[in-house]
């Protein structure tokens, strides 16, 4: 299965008002876009991160995550979660954690070089945004966690553009080895 990216998603950060009053600052509500967005150094135009010490930047520019996991959520939750639930940016199908390795290059298009820089450790957001207070702890059980990429050509990325891997120098250290 060639690795293509089945959607592209970005976010703002925004203040969300909690059912206690309190207030949620964050960016990690993504929603999909329907053409291509010019991946830049650190980030996709569009796209903004609250906590940059943990997200974004120019070693996590991407969050990408398994298309094939949306399914096996559905299935776990009975609930469907739509593409960007997990704060990803790239929704790829044919790419897993036990099949992409710290440090692989792939092109995206005609264009794009990106690296995959490390796993993705996810914070509690998700069991904020899901009101699922164990997903969490779900994702790192299942080790369905994503992983962040470095741009290292920068370019448009968009739904329907495949990926290739021209570079792989670690293949023991897959996402989930890694982890």
């Amino acid at each position: 299965m060639v690795p293509t990216i089945i959607s592209v998603q970005v976010g703002k950060v925004k203040t969300h008002i909690l059912d206690d009053g309190s207030e949620w600052t964050t960016a990690y509500f993504k929603h999909p876009v329907d053409k291509p967005l010019f991946l830049g150094e650190t980030a996709l135009d569009g796209d903004e991160q609250k906590h940059k010490k943990f997200h974004g930047g120019e070693h996590r520019s991407l969050l990408a995550y398994c298309a094939e996991h949306y399914t096996k959520w559905h299935n776990e939750l009975s609930k469907e979660l739509p593409y960007g639930a997990f704060g990803e940016n790239l929704v790829i199908s044919g790419l897993d954690e036990d099949t992409v390795c710290i440090g692989d290059i792939y092109t995206i298009g005609d264009e794009v070089r990106v690296q995959v820089a490390q796993p993705r450790v996810p914070c509690n957001q998700i069991d904020w945004c899901w009101g699922i207070p164990s997903l969490n702890r779900q994702v790192m059980k299942t080790m369905r966690t994503g992983w962040y990429m470095r741009t290292l050509q920068t370019g448009l990325v968009g739904a329907g553009m495949k990926m290739e891997l021209i570079e792989r120098t670690e293949p023991q250290w897959t996402i989930r080895a890694a982890h």
